[in-house]
């Protein structure tokens, strides 16, 4: 009898293990808002598509997305709402959303979204992740680092277009308008057509840390989509079956990068 209970708890343990590790191994948690390119010019189509998915990036998990609070663009200093745009998309029968945009004028364009409180059973908290993306249009570089006035976004440092593969980036967090110092800022590529394959869960979600201004830095590799998710915790918190739980807000930024030929 005790040599099959020792049996039987070894198995638990190894099951708890594995459960742990699997855990441990999968990707964070990702808004995206992809736009179908990043720098338009003239001789470019001038519509480009967006779309909003919550998801993990490397690995191509995705989860059901609501219809976001806010989705809107900021260009030549005036914000448009384009909630009224966005159609629901299935992916993997989950929801996710889309919309097009025509580029009418030079400058850049801040797309930017606040998506419903995402309740997260295995973290035992609602996420939050208020998202931006800039794409340039005929080559005007002006309003790349202007700030949308979100509750928590990364500010660009670097010009967030025009990448190399191998070039850094550099960007200060903010909550509230104000530098959140020694932030903790997941980074990881959209692996598109799945053909990459991490060794372990540390490459699939690269992790830093901002300095006490808030500021990171940030070399990426390979030519492609980046996500920046700076995260950090709500003042306040929300309720799930009537018990109070902890929001984690993230400030996500995607970066596209291109091999230099």
């Amino acid at each position: 009898m005790n040599h099959i209970k020792l049996k039987v708890m070894v198995t638990l343990v190894f099951v708890a293990v594995f459960l742990f590790c699997s855990i441990g191994m999968a990707g964070a948690h990702f808004q995206g808002l992809l736009p179908s390119d990043d720098m338009i010019t003239m001789s470019d189509d001038k519509t480009i598509s967006l779309a909003l998915v919550f998801f993990h990036p490397f690995e191509g998990d995705y989860m059901n997305m609501v219809k976001p609070s806010r989705f809107g663009v900021l260009a030549g200093g005036k914000k448009e709402n384009l909630l009224s745009t966005l159609g629901e998309k299935k992916v993997k029968g989950l929801s996710t959303w889309q919309a097009t945009y025509a580029v009418k004028r030079p400058g850049d364009y801040i797309f930017y979204l606040e998506p419903k409180p995402y309740w997260e059973p295995a973290e035992d908290c609602f996420i939050v992740h208020y998202t931006k993306v800039i794409v340039n249009a005929f080559g005007v570089e002006e309003g790349w680092d202007e700030e949308v006035g979100l509750k928590t976004e990364i500010i660009p440092l670097t010009r967030p277009y025009g990448l190399y593969a191998g070039n850094l980036f550099q960007g200060i967090v903010k909550v509230n308008g104000k530098p959140a110092p020694f932030t903790e800022v997941e980074v990881e590529y959209y692996n598109k057509d799945g053909k990459l394959e991490a060794s372990a869960g540390p490459f699939v979600t690269q992790v830093v840390k901002a300095d006490s201004n808030g500021v990171f830095t940030y070399a990426m590799p390979k030519a492609g989509w980046w996500a920046f998710a700076a995260l950090n915790e709500d003042e306040k918190e929300m309720k799930h079956k009537g018990e109070p739980k902890a929001v984690e807000i993230g400030a996500v930024l995607w970066i596209r990068t291109h091999d230099m030929e």
